[in-house]
């Protein structure tokens, strides 16, 4: 198996190199795209078991942000159910002959770190005003901004690298039980890399949801209490 350092580069366009993995990256974001659109159409008072089910993940996600966070989730439900809908799908798409998760590439998993580091700077400005942004990098006192500012860094650093490795590890097991017993053993390992899969995409998700709320809270402003 090629090291997850490297990349199988498919062709090029331009100067930018096209690998494979953002090749099965952009073939999964056709994919939720089509399969949104397609769920999505004709909705109806009373609904099918296709809006069913559908109303039931838009629920679920709905209640896992409001208890995470504290707050509305209509802000936040398109960005996090995105992330942990793309995670999942790339996850199991191990599970198709011949293709390899993306999340199993370093730059995949940096990327979608890049992308929560970016949401939070997002939602902290936008539910707190730039003002209120920078200020909760002094909290609780303007002698941590330096150790606050390296925490937005690391947190995020250590999402991608626990979703690699995690990830990866599942391939590297699965890969190297096939090759010494053959197709059908791997099979009850096959299982637990579904759990892992749907397990990894909920914890990266649930996490993107704790930074955002942290960063909202110590943006807000503080009210003084009358003595």
């Amino acid at each position: 198996m090629m090291s997850p350092l490297e990349s199988t580069v498919l062709f090029s366009i331009g100067p930018v190199p096209i690998t494979q993995a953002v090749l099965t990256t952009w073939g999964i974001m056709v994919v939720l795209v089509a399969g949104a659109f397609a769920m999505t159409r004709n909705l109806t008072v009373r609904p099918s078991k296709r809006q069913a089910a559908l109303e039931l993940i838009v629920a679920t996600i709905d209640t896992q942000i409001t208890e995470t966070t504290g707050a509305a989730p209509a802000p936040y439900r398109g960005f996090i159910g995105t992330l942990f809908m793309f995670i999942l799908v790339a996850n199991w798409i191990s599970l198709i002959p011949g293709m390899e998760p993306p999340t199993a590439q370093l730059e995949t998993d940096a990327a979608l770190a890049l992308l929560v580091f970016a949401s939070v700077i997002w939602f902290g400005v936008r539910g707190a005003g730039a003002g209120g942004y920078l200020r909760s990098f002094t909290r609780p006192n303007p002698i941590m901004i330096p150790l606050n500012i390296l925490q937005s860094l690391t947190r995020v650093f250590s999402m991608f690298v626990r979703l690699f490795g995690n990830v990866m590890s599942g391939v590297f097991v699965i890969a190297i039980v096939a090759s010494l017993a053959g197709l059908l053993v791997p099979i009850p390992l096959m299982a637990l890399d579904l759990l892992t899969g749907l397990v990894q995409a909920y914890i990266f998700a649930v996490l993107a949801m704790v930074f955002i709320a942290a960063t909202i809270t110590d943006g807000a402003p503080t009210t003084q209490k009358d003595s």
